[in-house]
């Protein structure tokens, strides 16, 4: 939460966490204006730099709710080539 909360301020944005207190999962939501180019630059800067920050802690990108367009590049980056594609073989 604290890395969240610096992220935040170094971005200027809002940036809301809710969290499972019994597991560690959070689930930030960052807040921005999508017409402003600048605060959209800095919105997915500032995702990215959330997800370093869960990987550097030993966490995951994900947890349960699966992988979209934006945790994409940062699922191969967690789980390196063997793993993604052992999970390619899976599905």
């Amino acid at each position: 939460l604290d890395g969240t909360a610096a992220i935040a301020e170094k971005y200027d944005l809002t940036i809301g966490v809710c969290a499972h207190a019994g597991d560690g999962n959070t689930h930030p939501v960052v807040c921005f204006d999508h017409a402003d180019e600048d605060e959209s630059r800095r919105a997915r800067e500032s995702f990215d730099e959330i997800m370093a920050l869960g990987l550097a802690l030993g966490g995951t990108i994900t947890g349960e709710h699966g992988v979209g367009v934006l945790k994409k590049e940062w699922l191969a980056r967690e789980l390196g080539p063997v793993g993604l594609e052992l999970q390619r073989g899976i599905k």
